[in-house]
């Protein structure tokens, strides 16, 4: 075998050896997400009666990047859960957790609470509502620290009925470059707003 193809073949291996270590990373990743997910779910669950709240699969998701002239990536796939506590008060608490692919084609993490407020809500139209409030959580980018986990709050509305519903999270530019930090920075972006769709369990005889 020549200097050439030995320099290839080695090239080749280290190549692929970077590909499994990154791929093994981001299963962890995603694994320890998931089981601090279910976690906080089961714990929400363990500490009121199962009818006091409800749960959806949430389908990640699109994302529009406000005035930007950058190349970002708006096709956000991925999956999660929300699970929403029953209330006797307009005030709306959830517990969610998502994995999707963000604007960086990366595998991205979350999870945290939501505390919003039910603005409308009526009978018809299979129970319509609106909330809006806002979101705290902790999120894992490849990004950003190579995947060290951050905080955030982020305003965000709910519109939906028992089921079906849609989140909208806003991201202005101040956390795009100051509170994020992300290496990569967009001067020309205005914010960005992400949607997440969701089916409610409960509704489907779940």
């Amino acid at each position: 075998m020549s200097y050439e193809q030995k320099t290839k073949s080695l090239l080749l291996l280290e190549k692929q050896s970077w590909h499994g270590a990154c791929f093994i990373k981001s299963m962890n990743i995603f694994y320890s997400t998931i089981t601090t997910a279910v976690a906080v779910l089961l714990l929400a669950l363990s500490s009121t009666p199962v009818t006091a709240g409800s749960l959806d699969v949430v389908i990640n998701g699109k994302s529009f990047h406000v005035n930007s002239k950058y190349d970002w990536n708006e096709n956000n796939l991925g999956a999660g859960l929300e699970y929403e506590m029953n209330s006797s008060t307009p005030w709306i608490k959830t517990l969610n957790a998502n994995a999707f692919v963000d604007s960086m084609e990366n595998m991205s993490y979350m999870t945290g609470a939501g505390l919003k407020r039910r603005l409308y809500s009526t009978d018809r139209f299979g129970g319509l509502y609106f909330d809006a409030g806002a979101v705290a959580f902790l999120m894992a980018r490849k990004d950003i620290n190579d995947y060290r986990p951050f905080p955030g709050i982020l305003p965000a509305v709910t519109i939906g009925n028992r089921y079906v519903g849609m989140n909208l999270t806003y991201l202005p530019k101040k956390a795009v470059h100051d509170i994020a930090n992300a290496h990569e920075v967009d001067p020309t972006i205005g914010g960005v707003v992400f949607i997440q769709f969701k089916i409610r369990t409960q509704a489907f005889g779940f």
